[in-house]
């Protein structure tokens, strides 16, 4: 018998019995590597074929669902048309025959072979042509052989995900072979009083019951990924997740002295005199926090979320010019090199009034231009830095690095700020994002990190109105740009492309911008701004903007952030159907930066995909930036919604971070208790956690103890 202390986790699976190099490597297409992976890959579905029909007893209509088995006894390939071919297949058992048929999936009919036992599952119709006959279209089939019935008929069967070569069949064969061979002795990890506390289900029952579930299990609470086996392997992942940064945020709390920088600051008591409007309260507040992250002992790590138009930068450049008067370098990085273009424009006015040098340093400068910036950022002679992912690259050193600002976190993993953060000496870490999260899932993904939020607006800007046209209507939105102009107010329209592209039918804003201004708006200056042109002339064309000589800009997603022009009152996006909803939210903030009613128009061009109906529903529902981003969670999935791979937290394979809040929550509050009464995890009970840790963030582990 294996021992629990040593259970072979990390076995690789093509050393298990009846896997071999071969299936090795289709398991690994499925990213399966180790026994592990293997016990933790679970059913995506379950069938209930408890109950196999003898096809006499069968009711077309009656079932929406009926499960049959039987023996091949014809087979045959139907041409109707060139484009149509139709494989048949008559099954019976000892009490009648049902007919089965596919689609354009010729192979079947060499799959097939006559006299093999096969199972056929879906809905029954009869066909009145060639004689009334009962008949399942396109139904799930399973080729079975007298080896093992029990296993994939007559029980609730799990259905897992299948790569070519490798079936859900062969797939649930190989994980029985090894729940019988090692299921019993899977070791417990976590403590035995968490157990008990909240009378769990052992992990090795639940690894089994998850896989294999008992013939009275609940279907439905299987399919919906809450049976209480469930439930116990989605409360490991999240506890895990939640000690790694219950660990990381402690480690953060107890390293070594950092800065502790003076926040009496003379550049912030200029900076607010030269602003023409007063901070909000949320602004306020947030900036409070700061400040006493920044003047304290240890090294700050805080989020800063606010929703579009809240005034994120601004608290941030507040930071950064506390961080410049005691005389540090700081350092901003963007997620892409036009965000990092639109920060180093907004930023560029402010530093020119304190004699502040500022560097824009991205992958895609010329090779002395980069030497040259690398020389300064060594030196003295720059004081505040804007790039890219460039900004992490080895040769990228700063004499004096005191700051660093993270803006659009979610676009960032955890590794590549921690390597921005090594830049400098524990220097202090703001982290921004304009896309909203839920509190509680906010706390998950950045749960390592202090939490500011801005969550009120200036005041006195009306909500932004939305409304979709589609592209019939287009006359319409003119009409009312039109109307805005007479009024004396500016406008945006935003198309995705630069140029036409033959693959790709969309509106290039080159062409566009010719078209409204020469047979549209003719009296009406139209500017044109995207992201390959040079800095100098994006600068010229947003001065004449901003001055009020352009009456509409017509550009690509270049202006997502760092516009602030309380004269444009209106916000065109073309293909609306095209954009992602955090970033139609975000272009949507481009305009309502005043006390004057602004409005959005979303033209979308159909078909549509129903993701994209439902993304437009919600622009014109909601301007809350936080009931956009959980709809947005909701219709794309936590997963792509956070960037799962990106953000360098370990992968989510059982637990849900919006239907398992409860758990979530629960799981946290346990694993920082946990850590704060046991914060090297060298107690007898933390020891098998400690190694469930340990391979659950490898890989990641590193960053745990970073500075």
């Amino acid at each position: 018998m294996i021992s629990k202390k040593h259970f072979p986790w990390e076995t690789p699976v093509q050393y298990l019995k009846k896997v071999g190099p071969k299936r090795a490597f289709l398991f690994g297409k499925l990213d399966i590597k180790t026994l592990e992976d293997l016990l933790t890959f679970l059913p995506f579905r379950y069938e209930d074929r408890r109950e196999i029909k003898k096809i006499r007893d069968l009711t077309v209509g009656k079932e929406a669902y009926v499960v049959v088995y039987g023996a091949i006894q014809s087979i045959a390939l139907i041409e109707t048309s060139r484009w149509m071919k139709i494989v048949n297949i008559a099954v019976r058992d000892e009490t009648g025959v049902v007919h089965a048929k596919w689609f354009n999936q010729p192979y079947l009919k060499d799959l097939f072979k006559k006299g093999d036992q096969i199972m056929l599952s879906g809905k029954l119709k009869t066909n009145y042509f060639g004689g009334a006959h009962l008949e399942m279209e396109s139904p799930l089939y399973e080729l079975a052989d007298a080896g093992e019935p029990q296993l994939h008929m007559g029980r609730i069967v799990p259905i897992y995900h299948e790569t070519k070569g490798f079936t859900s069949r062969q797939i649930r064969s190989i994980i029985k072979m090894v729940l019988d061979q090692y299921g019993q002795d899977i070791p417990e990890f976590l403590p035995a009083p968490l157990v008990k506390k909240y009378s769990m289900t052992s992990l090795s029952e639940a690894i089994c019951e998850c896989h294999f579930p008992s013939s009275d299990a609940s279907l439905s609470l299987l399919n919906g990924g809450i049976s209480l086996a469930h439930q116990r392997l989605a409360f490991d992942e999240l506890f895990l997740l939640e000690l790694g940064l219950a660990l990381r945020k402690k480690t953060v709390a107890t390293r070594e002295k950092g800065i502790a920088f003076n926040t009496a600051s003379k550049y912030v008591m200029q900076l607010r005199n030269l602003l023409p409007f007063s901070l909000t309260s949320a602004q306020e507040k947030v900036f409070t926090e700061i400040a006493e992250d920044m003047g304290s002992d240890y090294p700050m790590y805080r989020l800063l979320q606010g929703d579009v138009g809240s005034g994120k930068t601004l608290v941030a450049f507040m930071a950064i010019l506390v961080a410049l008067e005691n005389g540090y370098q700081v350092a901003l990085m963007a997620p892409t090199a036009i965000l990092a273009e639109q920060h180093f424009l907004l930023l560029k006015k402010y530093c020119k009034a304190f004699n502040l040098s500022l560097l824009l340093f991205t992958s895609d400068m010329k090779k002395k231009e980069k030497e040259d910036a690398l020389a300064k950022m060594e030196s003295d002679e720059v004081h505040l830095v804007i790039g890219t992912h460039a900004l992490i690259q080895g040769q990228v050193c700063f004499k004096n690095l005191g700051l660093v600002v993270v803006d659009e976190q979610h676009k960032f993993g955890v590794l590549q700020r921690a390597r921005l953060f090594e830049k400098g000496v524990r220097p202090d870490m703001l982290i921004m994002t304009a896309t909203p999260i839920p509190r509680t899932l906010a706390l998950t993904v950045y749960g390592d990190l202090h939490l500011s939020v801005i969550d009120t607006l200036p005041p006195g800007r009306p909500p932004i109105k939305t409304r979709v046209f589609n592209g019939k209507q287009r006359p319409q939105v003119y009409a009312y740009l039109k109307q805005a102009f007479t009024a004396g107010r500016q406008a945006y329209v935003v198309c995705p492309l630069v140029e036409a592209s033959e693959k790709v039918d969309l509106k290039a804003a080159t062409e566009l911008s010719a078209t409204l201004q020469k047979e549209i708006f003719p009296d009406r200056k139209v500017g044109l701004l995207h992201g390959r042109q040079k800095r100098e002339e994006k600068e010229r064309i947003m001065r004449e903007f901003q001055k009020g000589l352009i009456d509409l800009l017509v550009a690509t997603t270049v202006i997502e952030v760092g516009i602030d022009l309380p004269n444009a009152t209106v916000m065109v996006v073309e293909h609306a159907e095209r954009f992602g909803l955090a970033q139609l939210h975000q272009l949507r903030g481009r305009v309502g930066r005043g006390t004057k009613q602004s409005y959005c128009f979303l033209i979308a061009e159909y078909p549509q995909s129903n993701d994209a109906k439902a993304r437009l529903q919600v622009m014109q529902k909601s301007t809350d930036g936080f009931v956009i981003a959980e709809e947005d969670l909701a219709i794309r999935g936590p997963g792509e919604f956070f960037g799962t791979r990106q953000s360098g937290l370990p992968e989510l394979k059982v637990a849900n971070l919006m239907r398992d809040v409860v758990i979530l929550e629960t799981a946290r509050k346990e694993a920082f208790l946990w850590i704060e009464n046991d914060p090297a995890l060298n107690q007898p009970e933390s020891i098998p956690l400690r190694a469930s840790l340990e391979r659950k963030w490898k890989g990641k582990i590193e960053w745990l103890t970073t500075g």
